[in-house]
């Protein structure tokens, strides 16, 4: 069903709830909504650079159950602490994960709801038995 701007209204797939709300644009839009537009293009782009790595998007499905110890991560991962510590460190720039020290361990948690929401849908589309 469409609103009053043409977009989509939101709609459930297979028991997860898909924001459907894709405005239509087109060459009569004022400068503002294009330089708002370019700027969130931007900021999707970056973030899904940020996840399109198959170990970072590994450790965003780790944290998407909770916060864990980057020792905890190299075991899920089965990798070095060092490569772990880099893809962590690419996703903390990103601001997808946030990291808090407890005395020598550091635990790292998802910053906000994005990356679990994106791990949803990836689950979704590529994990869940047929």
């Amino acid at each position: 069903m469409s609103n009053e701007l043409g977009a989509v209204e939101a709609g459930t797939f297979e028991n997860v709830e898909v924001p459907m709300s894709l405005p239509v644009f087109d060459v009569n839009m004022c400068a503002e909504d294009m330089d708002k537009m370019a700027t969130n293009a931007m900021e999707a782009s970056n973030f899904l650079k940020a996840i399109s790595h198959e170990g970072r998007l590994m450790i965003l499905c780790h944290l998407a159950s909770g916060e864990k110890s980057v020792t905890e991560l190299e075991e899920l991962l089965s990798a070095r602490q060092a490569a772990v510590s880099q893809q962590l460190s690419r996703l903390r720039l990103e601001g997808l994960v946030s990291p808090r020290r407890d005395g020598k361990t550091i635990y790292y948690r998802l910053t906000d709801d994005r990356p679990k929401k994106i791990m949803e849908v990836v689950y979704d589309l590529f994990c869940r038995e047929k």
